[in-house]
């Protein structure tokens, strides 16, 4: 794939692909195949001068998957796909990354399977993970550096996600927010829990509706802390529906009743504003 531009100043083109949130990582493949970039269709090095007017071009180099990522045929709901950018509807019960324990099957190798079709040579950057039970829309990079300009916004909070989350009993405040520090739970590599040492957390949330055992919630995360809803809401006494790691009861659910059903972002390169809703699962709105 070619990224390109018109230049509009005089400039090095080492400090203008800076000015594009080109990562060092970038540059050093570029520094060592100085092939992959052009100035008026001309090979060019970094350390060249453009002029207003001048064509710039890069290739992007082609990426390996690593570790033990293989392509296989995986049923992927794509909401939204361009040449930079994915967003996936997530079913719950599928991992999104490939283990030990289940190297085949997930979301990664799907991924990487829809990428061979298309004949691009392309690795995994998911931006917005889900669990293995959690359901819902999720934001994937296609190639390296989209994935650096989207971990920027990332990073300064420019991406939006809000949850739907089904928890046990009744929440009696209708709007609230928790902020309690995040640690892993000592003995365990999995389960999180609320401790004075751990990362700092904080989540809003909404009631949307009350059933007769349960409150389903719309929950806005303003950091993103390992099982940071399923642990907060544990916190407060009322764990989500299905979620045995944290206390829930699955009579109603089998999974974690938690659901990623919006999503909003800025494209990284048209800069449009793209803003996208996922519906509650069915299995959320009990009676």
């Amino acid at each position: 794939m070619k990224l390109s531009w018109t230049l509009q100043e005089e400039v090095s083109l080492k400090d203008f692909l800076k000015s594009q949130g080109v990562s060092r990582r970038l540059f050093k493949t570029l520094k060592e195949e100085p092939e992959l970039v052009t100035l008026n269709q001309l090979p060019a090095f970094l350390w060249y001068t453009g002029k207003p007017g001048d064509f710039l071009e890069v290739k992007l180099p082609d990426e390996e998957a690593g570790g033990f990522m293989e392509p296989e045929p995986i049923d992927l709901v794509i909401v939204f796909e361009d040449e930079h950018v994915i967003v996936l509807d997530k079913q719950p019960g599928v991992a999104v990354i490939p283990s030990m324990n289940q190297p085949n099957g997930t979301i990664a190798n799907g991924l990487l399977w829809h990428y061979q079709q298309q004949g691009l040579a392309y690795t995994v950057h998911i931006l917005t993970r889900l669990d293995r039970d959690t359901s819902g829309l999720m934001l994937i990079a296609k190639h390296r550096y989209a994935h650096t300009l989207l971990a920027a916004d990332q990073k300064q909070g420019r991406i939006y996600r809000s949850y739907a989350a089904l928890a046990e009993g009744h929440v009696v405040q209708e709007t609230g927010f928790i902020h309690q520090p995040i640690g892993r739970k000592e003995g365990s590599i999995i389960e999180r829990e609320v401790r004075q040492d751990g990362q700092d957390a904080l989540t809003y949330y909404r009631i949307q509706e009350r059933f007769a055992r349960h409150t389903l919630l719309e929950m806005k995360l303003a950091t993103g802390r390992t099982h940071q809803i399923r642990v907060h809401m544990a916190f407060l006494g009322h764990p989500l529906a299905g979620d045995t790691l944290y206390g829930g009861r699955t009579d109603v659910l089998k999974r974690q009743a938690l659901h990623s059903q919006q999503l909003r972002f800025t494209h990284p390169f048209t800069k449009r504003i793209l803003n996208f809703h996922s519906a509650i699962p069915a299995d959320f709105l009990i009676k």
